[in-house]
């Protein structure tokens, strides 16, 4: 089959490689355009750009996927199938139609539950024990289309946003193969969604990622796991700035809510609205990441510090 791919982060990777151990036809890759990125602000290409560089895939990369020259550009691959996953932009009918079979779409949860852009991180965040991921097909609605394929997966009771967001992209890599075996047998069976019992998980930006220590202990922990490692839970801590936090673990604790009420080997142990958490990796502004406790020996921070004060 004669594939037209569509992908930007590392996420999309595991699907990409996939199709071409598969045996399908990959015509070309679109992904999104370099961009400034790091502390360096030096222009990056994307993780699939990379892939496609080096498989030798062609790569469009428009600002806007659409318009005239683009729809040109891709009409002449002559696609018999559009794989969208993880892209980073909307996409318009006319060019999910141009395919002959379509266009399909690994989406990281049991769809009609999260749909939108950030289904793996609010699935944690909103303290779900299973998660999964669904084989879609494409059309105008925000991830409204028929499922193909759905495959359920446990979240662990530590697991971060990021190490669920790999294991996704593996099992959704599994599924979309599988997924296109039985189309292309003609042997697909497509199921509407229950538009019904749709929920929602919004783009995160970087003040929903702001912690509110108000909350349960329990609670605030999710956030954290759920936030790794992007955008990143963060939290004021005074003149020092904004503190990116890591690798919470709930205890018992008690205190003003932001309130350090503990440093030790094992980490920063911070009151929260009931219970406390302890944050066993930071990022303080303008550092790499690294053990809390190395950020203690640095007197990056002290019992009786506050999180939470501050712009």
């Amino acid at each position: 089959m004669r594939i037209l791919f569509w992908g930007t982060p590392a996420f999309s990777l595991p699907a990409l490689q996939a199709l071409g151990e598969e045996g399908h036809d990959l015509v070309g890759v679109v992904t999104q355009p370099d961009r400034p990125a790091g502390r360096g602000r030096g222009v990056t290409m994307s993780a699939v750009k990379e892939e496609a560089i080096r498989e030798m895939v062609p790569v469009l990369q428009p600002e806007k996927a659409r318009g005239e020259e683009f729809m040109a550009q891709i009409r002449a691959l002559e696609p018999d199938l559009s794989v969208v996953v993880a892209y980073g932009q909307i996409l318009k009918p006319e060019v999910l139609d141009l395919p002959r079979f379509g266009s399909v779409n690994i989406h990281g949860s049991l769809l009609p539950e999260l749909r939108g852009a950030a289904p793996v991180q609010w699935s944690i965040i909103r303290g779900h024990e299973v998660t999964g991921v669904t084989i879609m097909r494409m059309e105008a609605g925000l991830d409204s289309g028929p499922m193909l394929l759905r495959v359920e997966e446990p979240i662990g009771p530590d697991e971060s946003g990021s190490e669920l967001a790999a294991r996704l992209a593996e099992i959704g890599a599994e599924a979309l193969v599988e997924a296109l075996a039985l189309l292309e047998d003609g042997q697909m069976a497509e199921e509407v969604q229950d538009h019904s019992k749709a929920t929602y998980a919004p783009k995160l930006d970087r003040e929903t990622a702001r912690l509110d220590w108000s909350l349960p202990a329990a609670e605030l922990a999710r956030w954290i796991r759920g936030l790794d490692d992007v955008p990143g839970a963060w939290s004021p801590l005074g003149d020092r700035g904004a503190v990116k936090l890591f690798r919470p673990r709930v205890e018992i604790g008690s205190g003003e809510p932001g309130a350090v009420i503990d440093v030790d080997a094992e980490g920063v142990l911070i009151a929260c609205g009931d219970g406390a958490v302890r944050v066993r990796e930071v990022q303080p502004p303008g550092k790499r990441r690294m053990s809390a406790a190395e950020w203690v020996r640095g007197r990056g921070v002290a019992v009786g510090d506050r999180f939470g004060v501050g712009a």
